[in-house]
């Protein structure tokens, strides 16, 4: 997905939402010509309402199917959606793999569904000039429960984030309580312990571990990283970029990255920052402590080194480590403990760098003309950011696929599993019931997030919710026009930043060419590109405030 950073507003500012959302473009205009389009909407719907249509309703809507659990039509979780709520979903279903090029063709051709999820910002913008969608943010009066999530989650600053030249929004997006930063190191606790070492909490504890890992085993690479491909450490680059203050990189490459002190966009391959985590990568390299093969070796490759003890230390996200490396492990070193580590903190300080904002929702422009049009925006409203409507995607229903008891915690079904909480279990919450379906089941109060959490990855998050959020680049859409021009100069330029990491973390290219380098971008258009989303920011600013 794409990588966001985000800062928590002053307490104050919360009431404020509401009202800032109004002066950007988020208004009732539309509301007065929606007396046609109110069929099946409930008169008085509210924030914890449950949301039931007054007629059955049917909404079309595509559907990302993925092979892990295909579509199948008699999932519970249709029959007791249209129980709860009254509507029925036409599903269209589109194969995982070709489900950006079918929404793509669907929305050019004025063919697509009402309702478009799993759409990632800034997928939206390739379809705002033609109208093919809806200005969401024109409409949100009738969506108590994101409004309301917004202002009490002080989510404001990230929604400003997705905002075009006309200061409205175009994506519904998953809203989270807190961050959830899943990916770090792994790290052979065996081995710290051996060593007598404690578990690293900076960059610069992680650089003091593995030296001494290399010290007592000479032979070793301890650190020998996956994720290399299609990007150069794809992984490690974006945690090394985000502790020292950038956007992103790696596999989440950002061009630009918000200068706060200065109050502009910097291109985020020739920063000074950017700089200073190619040479802690290279000093790395450079003393045996970072595999080389990490920036080119397949995952599988990465796996076996870990799996064989010739390294100790890999990128991974709380699936992998159980999933992954500790089933690797079982039977080659049974007496090896993997664990993941705090995200190191680096020069930035610490923070908690996940986004608050996920995938999300168009709204088809046609959907507008229809007959249930309020119908269909209070269901969404209530399945994708209502408290029970995200319990119901993400659980099921309770005594069926779940229990409660009295303090509210949730455990499957004796006979239900879900990634692997319930080994024993005959039925998959997934596969046999639907629930727990990326299409609908993300985001929400940190409670239910993490209600499929283990005791261990709960301890992990738990550290990282206690760090401040990373600030938020403030917005800068870019016009039409903009937007052509700076995707022609887009992939050269990454590729030549790609190309030039990877020498200078290698030593291929000496650190000393940095400001040749600088230039060589420059030649590639890199000053006009900054240049162009400094322009959108201060134009934004002027009109927008």
């Amino acid at each position: 997905m794409v990588q966001l950073s985000r800062r928590q507003l002053l307490a104050a500012a919360g009431a404020a939402a509401v009202v800032s959302m109004a002066g950007c473009g988020d208004d009732k205009a539309d509301e007065k010509d929606l007396g046609d389009n109110r069929a099946g909407a409930m008169d008085e719907y509210g924030v914890g309402d449950q949301f039931k249509a007054t007629v059955p309703v049917s909404f079309s809507m595509l559907y990302n199917n993925h092979p892990n659990y295909p579509l199948k039509d008699d999932w519970l979780f249709w029959s007791e959606l249209s129980k709860r709520t009254g509507v029925k979903i036409d599903p269209v279903a589109v194969p995982l793999s070709d489900y950006e090029q079918k929404r793509s063709v669907l929305v050019g051709a004025g063919d697509a569904p009402f309702i478009i999820p799993k759409t990632y910002h800034p997928q939206e913008e390739a379809y705002v000039s033609s109208g093919a969608i809806l200005p969401v943010s024109d409409y949100l009066d009738l969506m108590p429960n994101f409004k309301d999530r917004i202002e009490k989650w002080s989510l404001q600053p990230e929604i400003d984030t997705l905002r075009q030249e006309d200061g409205k929004f175009y994506l519904l997006p998953g809203l989270h309580e807190k961050p959830w930063q899943d990916y770090t190191l792994a790290v052979r606790m065996d081995i710290l312990e051996e060593l007598r070492i404690p578990v690293p909490q900076t960059w610069d504890d992680v650089y003091t571990m593995l030296k001494a890992m290399k010290a007592r085993y000479p032979n070793v690479y301890p650190f020998s990283d996956r994720f290399g491909k299609p990007n150069p450490a794809g992984n490690l680059l974006n945690m090394l970029a985000l502790a020292y203050g950038l956007e992103g990189a790696g596999w989440n490459f950002q061009h630009t990255s918000w200068d706060a002190s200065a109050k502009k966009f910097v291109y985020t391959g020739a920063s000074e920052k950017y700089k200073a985590l190619l040479e802690y990568l290279h000093k790395l390299v450079a003393e045996g402590l970072l595999d080389p093969e990490t920036f080119t070796q397949t995952d599988d490759q990465a796996r076996q080194k870990l799996a064989s003890g010739k390294s100790f230390v890999i990128s991974s996200n709380a699936q992998t480590l159980v999933n992954d490396y500790r089933k690797d492990m079982a039977t080659t070193l049974p007496d090896a403990r993997m664990a993941k580590i705090p995200f190191p903190i680096g020069p930035a300080g610490p923070m908690n760098p996940a986004p608050r904002l996920e995938n999300g929702i168009m709204i088809s422009k046609k959907a507008r003309d229809s007959k249930n049009f309020v119908a269909m925006m209070q269901f969404i409203d209530w399945l994708w950011y209502s408290d029970a409507g995200q319990e119901f995607a993400k659980w099921g229903v309770e005594g069926t696929t779940y229990t409660k008891d009295s303090s509210g915690k949730r455990t499957l079904a004796a006979d239900v599993d879900v990634i692997g909480l319930n080994p024993k279990g005959t039925k998959h919450l997934q596969k046999d019931f639907g629930f727990y379906n990326g299409i609908f089941a993300y985001g929400g109060p940190l409670e239910l997030v993490q209600s499929f959490f283990s005791p261990e990855e709960m301890e992990f998050q738990k550290v990282l919710n206690a760090r401040p959020n990373h600030a938020v680049a403030p917005p800068h859409p870019l016009s039409d026009a903009e937007r052509e021009q700076v995707t022609l100069w887009e992939t050269p330029l990454k590729d030549y930043v790609y190309a030039n990491t990877l020498k200078f973390i290698l030593g291929q290219r000496a650190l000393g060419e940095w400001d040749a380098y600088v230039n060589e971008l420059n030649g590639k258009n890199m000053g006009s590109y900054v240049d162009v989303v400094n322009k959108a920011y201060d134009r934004y600013q002027k009109k927008h405030g």
